[in-house]
């Protein structure tokens, strides 16, 4: 049987003693500004939540600052290019690694949904917790309860955004866009006034790296990942490429809007970067 793309293990990465030292350099302020963020919004939040209630007009800003901050002291430089959403709607992406999360909010004030199992991880799922991530499970019999949640975030002007490849990659390739979250746009209570964005997460590994450098997939631990970033010589850059804006009334089901935004996104990702050998037959 031909071996695909994740059969392929990641390249070794050993952190020589000047890589300890930019672990420090970098992790340090890097962590006291996430925790410190995480801090502020908590106690923020205890504000906003009487007064606003599911409405959330300060905390966002305080995620956006955290992470364009930790994307500074990175060394990693991100660009954005194309048109922004305006009114009712949410974001579709591909999704390489945890570092799109700060990528993401670095630029927009979006909510992420998530499987449940990521409110349980250490670190992240605080954080995802407390920035008002949707946590949803994969099972048939929750689909009802998850458009009522979609279309409450929704008419509170949250910016929704989701992964539909469901998992992540190593970066250089957009595996097909699962359709079933679509369906909940597709409700009477959504469909005339919602538009969906797609957007390519374009990583450029550091010069001499791997180009799956930025790539976190498979059973790659979240730990040894970190460490690698932090203990990088230098950063490469990552590129948000913002598509125009898709109207879900204009769509004739979810599987072809599903298919539309992956197409939209895979289209940009590969005009940016080669078409890995594996995929050259047309298959992810």
């Amino acid at each position: 049987m031909k071996p695909t793309w994740d059969d392929v293990q990641p390249e070794a990465w050993r952190i020589g003693p000047g890589g300890w030292l930019r672990v420090v350099l970098r992790g340090v302020p890097m962590g006291t500004l996430v925790f410190g963020g995480l801090a502020t919004l908590l106690l923020t939040r205890l504000i906003e939540r009487p007064l606003f209630g599911v409405d959330r007009p300060v905390t966002p800003w305080i995620t956006q600052m955290v992470c364009r901050g930790s994307l500074r002291i990175l060394g990693l430089t991100l660009t954005v290019s194309g048109p922004r959403i305006d009114g009712p709607g949410a974001i579709v992406a591909n999704h390489s690694s945890w570092l799109d999360i700060f990528v993401l909010n670095a630029r927009r004030n979006v909510y992420f949904v998530s499987k449940s199992e990521v409110a349980g991880w250490p670190g992240i799922g605080w954080l995802a917790r407390a920035t008002g991530t949707v946590f949803i499970r994969r099972d048939p019999r929750e689909a009802a309860r998850q458009r009522a949640v979609f279309e409450d975030r929704l008419r509170h002007g949250h910016r929704l955004l989701f992964f539909p490849e469901g998992t992540s990659t190593d970066g250089r390739r957009v595996l097909p866009f699962k359709s079933t979250l679509f369906a909940a746009f597709f409700t009477e209570a959504l469909r005339e006034d919602l538009q969906l964005q797609a957007v390519t997460v374009i990583y450029h590994a550091p010069e001499g790296e791997s180009p799956r450098f930025y790539g976190w997939w498979g059973d790659m631990e979240f730990g040894p990942h970190l460490l690698k970033s932090l203990a990088a010589r230098r950063h490469g850059r990552v590129e948000l490429v913002l598509h125009p804006p898709v109207r879900v009334a204009e769509a004739r089901d979810r599987k072809s809007l599903a298919r539309d935004l992956e197409e939209r996104v895979r289209d940009a990702l590969h005009a940016r970067i080669p078409v890995p050998h594996e995929d050259r037959d047309g298959s992810d």
